[in-house]
């Protein structure tokens, strides 16, 4: 039973990590890819950073499809939403350097304060 929770914990895991490399490799790979067709053959071109990042993407849809089995997606999808969310803005200021403002500031601790009310236990009335 036990081992069980842990392989969740670390499905998930895998997933947020997968998710968030995805899409820091495919804005630093700068490459949104292109798609040529041409006398009826179609070519798909793209940068080898951006390739590693959507191939990281693509792993993390499939770990989610599993995930989404696993567990109610009323309670999952806004928890790794929200994680994904918080993780993507601490990679963009370490990786991009990018500006933080105090209104992302603001809307992250909403998010953090957001899935610690989802994890309550629920209380039940009569």
């Amino acid at each position: 039973m036990k081992e069980r929770r842990v392989m969740k914990i670390v499905l998930i895991g895998i997933y947020l990590f997968m998710t968030v490399a995805g899409l820091v490799l495919m804005k630093y790979g700068k490459n949104p890819g292109t798609i040529k067709v041409s006398n009826g053959n179609i070519s798909f071109g793209v940068s080898f950073i951006s390739g590693i990042g959507l191939l990281c993407y693509i792993i993390s849809f499939v770990l989610f499809t599993r995930i989404v089995i696993m567990f109610d997606l009323s309670y999952i999808y806004p928890i790794t939403t929200g994680i994904v969310q918080i993780l993507s803005l601490i990679a963009s200021k370490i990786v991009f350097k990018e500006n933080i403002t105090v209104s992302a500031l603001i809307g992250a601790c909403l998010v953090i304060v957001g899935i610690i009310v989802m994890n309550l236990p629920t209380v039940k009335t009569n």
